[in-house]
């Protein structure tokens, strides 16, 4: 039975649109452990296809769809700490305007 990296590029694919799915409407963890797993496996996935001379399209599919979800979690928190920390300095500046 040939290995040519197929599974691996079924699972990178699947994880990366979870990754996707789950930045887009969740925004927790479980997106951005769904997108660094699907990239490590979508990479495996097309190195072996690759190396067995299969198409690799899947696996390049998976592995951007991983880096676009990991991305959009990405921006996701980095805004969320912005605006907190925002928050957190106006309110300062209210409270020592007021005392």
């Amino acid at each position: 039975m040939q290995n040519n990296g197929k599974g691996l590029s079924v699972a990178g694919l699947v994880l990366g649109i979870c990754s996707v799915v789950v930045g887009l409407i969740i925004n927790g963890w479980v997106g951005l452990i769904c997108g660094i797993i699907g990239i490590v496996l979508s990479v495996m996935g097309r190195n072996k296809a690759k190396a067995a001379g299969a198409p690799t399209g899947m696996g390049t599919a998976g592995l951007v769809l991983s880096i676009i979800g990991t991305a959009i979690i990405a921006v996701v928190v980095i805004s969320a700490i912005i605006c907190v920390s925002a928050a957190e300095s106006a309110l300062e500046d209210a409270l020592n305007a007021y005392y």
